[in-house]
């Protein structure tokens, strides 16, 4: 508890954190309401998964490039132009009556006009406090987003419930507007710089920490599509039980991110954590009861947290500052690509044998997930009694040898 404590004491880490944990609110809500919106006009679970997949596709194309833009155009530009743009496709989506076509382009769109919150808070971290807290920071930062997961899926699901999808999409797109206006104004997101990357756009792909990082986000975040999507199948639009086992599954998440996360990374800290997960995701296909579920999914959520503070310091540790926020964008590409797959994987598999169809997608995911983590842990740094600061970008400096004496 001392760093948490040490951490409470820095001017502005509050309010970075707080204005940034409701601005991406809507991330915990919106898969939950979009599945029943396209379930209750299409009466396909299938199709809800074409549409979470083209939002996910989207923001994996621009992810990289909207982080990028952190440093060239400043965070607050960016930040307010694409939360714009975000929250008016939201609302198209609401209130449009079409094909399922027109679905999947506005969700495109959505996918990607997605601000890059995640990645420009995450980048100015290492600039707000001492490096030997940042591995804290990470963990509670970790931990803090799993209150999206904890009242995200709950809210959302009763307010669908009680009124309809629509309307519940026109909730999501006003706290849209209000985190986003939250954060952009916060002192610290105008008084930090991010440099320009000096690299070519992808470059940073070059590090073997982010490439690993970035596979092993992709299948890790499959797995939790997966298992949402299999929830989802079970209640629908009847009952409130799914929200509350998917906010039971970001409790442990958030219970193991404050009691683990904040431990220094080595090569087998990726791997047993993610092991947690897939025991609750092994569960979950011994019984569909809802109790039962409620059981396997606070399991599976104890490891989900400390995994992504692990996979953050393994980027933050191992690249230039400069390069922070295109490295964060290109995992959340991983991880969004993921949960597309893994969302469409699961809705093909739920309309064929049922919801188990969903939480075997799951099972297969981590599985995988904890394979690629264990063959390339070889790249994994020791941070024990290091912290996880980037590593400060340096220029060549020019030198001249000095004129020889004649004679």
């Amino acid at each position: 508890m001392n760093i948490y404590k040490q951490l409470h004491k820095i001017p502005g880490i509050w309010r970075v954190l707080v204005s940034q944990l409701i601005a991406r609110l809507p991330a915990g809500m919106l898969t939950l309401v979009l599945l029943l919106h396209m379930e209750l006009k299409f009466h396909s679970y299938a199709t809800g998964g074409i549409v979470l997949a083209a939002i996910c596709i989207g923001q994996a194309i621009t992810g990289p490039v909207t982080s990028r833009w952190l440093g060239r155009w400043g965070m607050r530009p960016v930040l307010l132009v694409t939360t714009l743009l975000h929250t008016a496709t939201m609302t198209a989506i609401a209130l449009v009556n079409s094909t399922i076509s027109v679905y999947v382009a506005l969700a495109f769109v959505l996918g990607v006009t997605v601000p890059p919150i995640a990645s420009a808070t995450r980048t100015i971290y290492p600039k707000m406090v001492p490096g030997k807290l940042l591995s804290g920071l990470y963990s509670l930062d970790a931990s803090a987003q799993e209150i999206i997961w904890v009242a995200g899926p709950v809210v959302a699901v009763l307010i669908a419930i009680q009124t309809t999808p629509a309307i519940a999409l026109l909730f999501i797109a006003g706290i849209t507007i209000f985190g986003g206006i939250l954060l952009i104004t916060a002192p610290t997101v105008g008084s930090v710089t991010i440099p320009p990357a000096r690299r070519k756009m992808g470059a940073v792909l070059g590090h073997k920490t982010v490439r690993l990082s970035t596979l092993v986000g992709f299948l890790y975040i499959a797995s939790f599509a997966a298992l949402e999507a299999g929830v989802v199948a079970i209640y629908g639009h009847e009952g409130a039980q799914g929200g509350l086992i998917l906010g039971l599954n970001a409790c442990g998440s958030l219970i193991g991110g404050v009691i683990v996360g904040h431990r220094a990374l080595n090569r087998w800290s990726i791997p047993a954590r993610m092991a947690i997960v897939l025991v609750g995701n092994a569960l979950c296909l011994v019984s569909l009861d809802t109790i039962w579920l409620c059981f396997a999914a606070f399991v599976g959520g104890l490891g989900a947290a400390p995994t992504f503070a692990a996979l953050a310091s393994l980027v933050s540790s191992t690249v230039k500052f400069s390069e922070t926020a295109e490295a964060f964008g290109w995992t959340a590409t991983g991880q969004l690509v993921g949960a597309a797959i893994g969302a469409a994987l699961a809705g093909y598999y739920i309309d064929q044998i049922g919801p188990r169809g969903a939480f075997l997608v799951a099972l297969v995911s981590v599985t995988g997930a904890i394979v690629v983590a264990l063959l390339g842990n070889r790249v994994v740094p020791n941070l024990q009694n290091k912290d996880a600061s980037p590593i400060p970008d340096t220029e060549q400096i020019s030198t001249v040898e000095p004129p020889r004496a004649i004679g």
